[in-house]
């Protein structure tokens, strides 16, 4: 399936409604909620079966989903802030907590699930400017470097984190 080219236009979400959807333990869609599709633009039989960053956003800083797969196979659930791309190349900012599947029996992650809800202007705007610089770096030097920077913007704030609470954290100081 083709990506779609991002325009500037932002979909409003409805604060009382969360987008929800499930994946396998390598990130393949397994399910979807009405809203997840309506806010998307994209259909149940487009999106079962695709990697989840079918909806991913390029203005997303490679780094945060490396550090988000590195916490969750580690069996750590963890909250994010992400920024996705709707069908029609309009983006929308949620607020994601990931949440881990176990087989009961064996103890073994089968997949993840994630709920997702809106998020206040000004945390979006603080957000974004960290995500624009770590996108930067990243061009110029690598996920490593950015990686880094992100470190390092942490402890400026005063915080030694682990990466499982890293978005909580950045929420916490706006």
């Amino acid at each position: 399936m083709k990506k779609p080219t991002p325009i500037d236009e932002e979909i409003q979400l409805d604060p009382k409604r969360y987008i929800v959807s499930e994946t396998d333990a390598k990130g393949k869609i397994t399910y979807v909620n009405d809203y997840f599709m309506e806010i998307s633009g994209y259909s149940e039989d487009e999106l079962i079966g695709q990697p989840h960053s079918i909806v991913r956003h390029p203005d997303m800083p490679k780094v945060v989903f490396k550090l988000l797969w590195e916490t969750i196979k580690q069996g750590k659930n963890i909250n994010a802030v992400v920024k996705n791309m709707a069908k029609d190349g309009r983006y929308y900012w949620i607020f994601t907590e990931f949440e881990i599947r176990k087989n009961t029996d064996t103890g073994e992650i089968i997949g993840y699930h994630a709920s997702r809800k809106t998020i206040s202007k000004h945390v979006i705007e603080i957000i974004a400017d960290l995500y624009a610089k770590l996108l930067e770096i990243e061009k110029s030097d690598g996920v490593d470097a950015s990686e880094k920077y992100l470190i390092s913007f942490l402890k400026e704030k005063g915080e030694d984190v682990e990466f499982a609470n890293i978005m909580e954290e950045i929420h916490k100081f706006y």
